[in-house]
């Protein structure tokens, strides 16, 4: 969940720049594309964690889900900006596309690294000794 208020700034900004209202249409685009995102946030931990069960070193494992996930992580990203494209001149639908683009725009770019930096920080350390400990057991 924490790509949710990275992607509010760019909901924001591109309601700023372009001068579109934020309206209902913009809120239900801004949910769409917090699913997106969070998706995205899930696969990066889940490759973290996979990596960590491999006997890989945390910041390891955080370093190479950043390099080899950022690419299916910036394909989603480029689909959904693009597919919204059609949508911009809609006089209903141009919120909906606005909340799409500029929140996709701005969560994959900073939560690929605020994610890990927080998994890291938060939560990663903790989970390496528990692997650990789990690998040891089993």
């Amino acid at each position: 969940m924490a790509p949710i208020p990275i992607s509010v700034i760019g909901v924001m900004f591109g309601h700023a720049v372009l001068g579109s209202y934020f309206t209902a249409t913009s809120m239900i685009g801004f949910m769409a594309g917090a699913g997106i995102i969070v998706r995205n946030s899930i696969i990066l931990i889940d490759f973290i964690e996979q990596q960590m069960k491999q006997s890989i070193k945390l910041k390891e494992a955080v370093i190479m889900a950043g390099i080899l996930r950022f690419r299916s992580m910036l394909l989603t990203a480029a689909a959904v900006i693009f597919g919204s494209l059609v949508m911009l001149f809609d006089p209903i639908f141009s919120g909906f596309a606005v909340s799409l683009i500029f929140g996709e725009i701005a969560a994959t770019l900073l939560s690929r690294f605020v994610i890990m930096l927080l998994y890291f920080y938060l939560i990663g350390k903790r989970r390496e000794q528990f692997i650990a400990i789990k690998t040891k057991i089993i």
